[in-house]
């Protein structure tokens, strides 16, 4: 049996031998501008040619015949790294490159051993631990090559992929035997001499489709995929590890002596356990992708699949899911593994004003976020702004007047990114320091821009979509209108009708009964009609000129006095520039809602004082007061109300009046204490004489 299978040996590697020495040269009178694949082609077929020669020569396992195997590894090992690098406009990961340059490290460790087995030949134990080791550098090298040719074909373009399908089969073939050579040698402690007979004709299978192989393709364009090689060097560790584990656990039995078997428990307790604290650590794993993305790959993202994580974060359709403005924090805090973050987004009076929170319950966030200067530079800049560089003066070209103190103050801030759409700003996102600190490279600052940018557009979308829902409400509001109009003048013709019957009865004492009977009726129903719908001037509005704000605001107080108790304490004779019939319409919005807030008995003060430029017209009570969370999304709100049965309009109408006007409304409130409604009108720049002297004698 021994006989047959040594000349089914050098037969077969013979042929091997022939037929990869007949592809050589047919592969070198092939092509006269040789291309280096073509050349590491040529390569690799001829060490495999040598390899085969050697074996069908000397025998299996013989110092040259282990050498030239080494040799044959090689040479496929250097045409895979040239078909890698053959991708056109390509920058493979360093990853790829590590595991190529680790395969390379096992072949030299291999022929290392290799020739310390004859020096070790007086010793039996010694020799028999370089033989074992030379076996496992083998198992190594052959999971190691496997994991190459699965990554090199699953990074191949789909188009191109049929070009390299038959070489990556060949090479997987290959490597594939001697894997199951080599393990059943370990399991068995013995060498296969039927498998080790067999490698020669299996080689002389392959030869015919390295041939077709040559003969379809003469290009290689690659496309690499961070994600699979990503899989690939997990593969690779995850093997390492479980190789370390065996070698180590085996070399503790080799010298263990009487301690071996609980030293083997020992280590595979130790490992196991370490690898379950660490793995599942989430600052470990951001540790470790730091590390990886820095050392191992040119480019930090894998673009495709952040671009899909984004838009499926921002896109989660769903009640359960985050608000909008909470989801556009979280999308760009993933991006850079931030745990938390707030958005800051301008409000009608040009201020930043925080909107939405996500993991960051503990950051300080002021009314006024912002500064004048801080809306105009982002504007301009587009600047992402790294804190810690600012913290550290490391930064010359930003205006310091246009970062807020306590985004600045605050430790746990990270990065700053402005989120312009169409030079204008929509919002910021500040995001809180990562578990793993780190700078920002071109590659991050990239990177946020254009998702900046992205989530720009998609607020201006919302508000776009808010306006319009408010245009529908106020569509549905006008169709209510109709049937109350229609109340109305049902109540028209009943007062009509009454007050043409007056001129005849106005003596009769019954008919004096049934009319006031009636006037109660009807301004019963109009109270009715008006606690359904706020009062709108239809008239043309007047132009603004000078008011007497003094004048103005006691004639209020005097027609208001009836109702509840007004008084004040600071009334300066000033002249402002506004339509006393809207002013009248504001303050009458403001001081209802005071009344309707405060406890009976308790007076509303109503002042008026210079501030700056301006007249700031202030209406005070000591009612329930409002949330800031109120103030802030809902107060004005068309339709939104905190008053049981309000109808949601006096504070969007008065803000509105007031913005007509050249004015604002501004609004303190705290829940408990009361509130405070200021109303900011401009200063007359010019007066009549008669304003002149009123001035001058106040």
């Amino acid at each position: 049996m021994g006989a047959i299978l040594d000349q089914i040996s050098i037969f077969g590697h013979g042929l091997a031998a022939a037929l990869f020495g007949a592809l050589t040269i047919w592969q070198f009178q092939r092509q006269t501008d040789r291309n280096k694949a073509q050349l590491s082609l040529m390569m690799a077929l001829a060490l495999t040619s040598f390899w085969a020669l050697s074996i069908a020569v000397e025998g299996a396992f013989s110092p040259i015949s282990n050498f030239a195997e080494t040799l044959r590894n090689l040479g496929w090992l250097a045409f895979m790294f040239v078909l890698l690098r053959a991708g056109e406009g390509r920058d493979e990961p360093k990853a790829v490159n590590a595991i190529y340059f680790a395969v390379v490290v096992v072949l030299v460790a291999q022929v290392i051993v290799d020739g310390l087995i004859p020096v070790f030949a007086g010793s039996a134990q010694l020799a028999g631990v370089a033989a074992y080791t030379s076996l496992v550098l083998r198992m190594l090298f052959a999971v190691g090559a496997l994991v190459l040719v699965h990554n090199l074909y699953s990074i191949s373009a789909p188009e191109t992929r049929w070009g390299i399908r038959l070489p990556m089969a060949s090479l997987a073939a290959i490597w594939t035997y001697d894997l199951n050579l080599f393990t059943i040698t370990y399991l068995t402690q013995h060498f296969s001499p039927e498998l080790a007979a067999m490698r020669g004709p299996a080689m002389v299978c392959i030869a015919p489709i390295l041939a077709l192989a040559a003969v379809r393709n003469t290009e290689w364009k690659l496309k690499l995929s961070r994600s699979v090689t990503f899989r690939s060097l997990s593969l690779v560790a995850i093997g390492g590890y479980l190789l370390m584990m065996i070698i180590i656990a085996t070399a503790l039995q080799i010298i263990g002596g009487d301690y071996a078997r609980l030293a083997q428990i020992s280590f595979l307790f130790g490992t196991t356990i370490a690898a379950l604290l660490l793995l599942p650590s989430g600052k470990f794993r951001a540790w470790f992708k730091v590390k990886l993305a820095k050392n191992f790959f040119q480019h930090r993202y894998d673009y495709r699949a952040e671009w899909i994580r984004f838009t499926d974060t921002i896109g989660r359709p769903g009640a359960e899911s985050a608000p909008f403005h909470e989801r556009v924090v979280k999308a760009i805090a993933d991006i850079t593994e931030s745990p938390a973050g707030i958005l800051l987004m301008p409000d009608d009076a040009s201020c930043l004003a925080l909107q939405s929170r996500w993991n960051w319950p503990t950051i300080q966030v002021p009314p006024r976020a912002c500064t004048t200067r801080t809306i105009p530079f982002f504007e301009e800049t587009g600047h992402i702004i790294e804190f810690d560089d600012l913290r550290s003066d490391k930064v010359d070209q930003i205006d310091s007047g246009a970062v807020p103190e306590w985004m600045i103050n605050d430790p746990q801030t990270w990065i700053a990114v402005p989120l312009v759409h169409f030079d204008r700003l929509a919002g910021i996102v500040l995001l809180a320091r990562p578990r793993v600190n780190r700078t920002l490279d071109w590659e991050d600052l990239d990177m946020l821009r254009v998702v900046g940018r992205q989530v720009a557009s998609y607020l201006a979308e919302a508000r776009s979509q808010e306006s319009l829902s408010e245009a529908q409400r106020f569509d549905e509001f006008n169709r209510r209108m109709a049937f109350i109009m229609h109340d109305i003048k049902n109540l028209v013709s009943q007062l009509s009708l009454l007050a043409r019957n007056a001129k005849k009865h106005a003596d009769n004492p019954e008919f004096q009964i049934d009319m006031i009977s009636t006037l109660q009726d009807s301004a019963g129903k109009m109270n009715g009609l008006l606690e359904r719908l706020s009062q709108h001037n239809k008239a043309k509005p007047e132009e603004p000129k000078p008011v007497k704000v003094a004048a103005l605001l006691q004639s209020i107080i005097e027609k208001k006095r009836l109702l509840h108790a007004i008084e004040s304490t600071k009334i300066d004779n000033l002249t402002a520039m506004a339509d006393p019939t809207r002013v009248d319409q504001i303050l009458g919005h403001l001081i209802q809602n005071a009344i309707d807030a405060s406890p009976e008995g308790q007076p509303i003060l109503l002042n008026a004082r210079r501030r700056d430029l301006s007249v700031a017209i202030e209406v005070l009570d000591r009612g329930k007061g409002m949330s800031s969370e109120f103030i802030r999304s809902q107060l004005f709100k068309p339709f939104a109300s905190s008053k049981d049965g309000g109808f949601g309009i006096g504070a969007f109408e008065a803000r509105s009046l007031a913005i007509a006007m050249n004015g604002r409304l501004e609004v303190e409130s705290k829940e408990g204490v009361g509130s405070r409604f200021t109303l900011i009108l401009p200063l007359a720049s010019k007066l009549t004489e008669d304003d002149l002297e009123d001035e001058r004698a106040a």
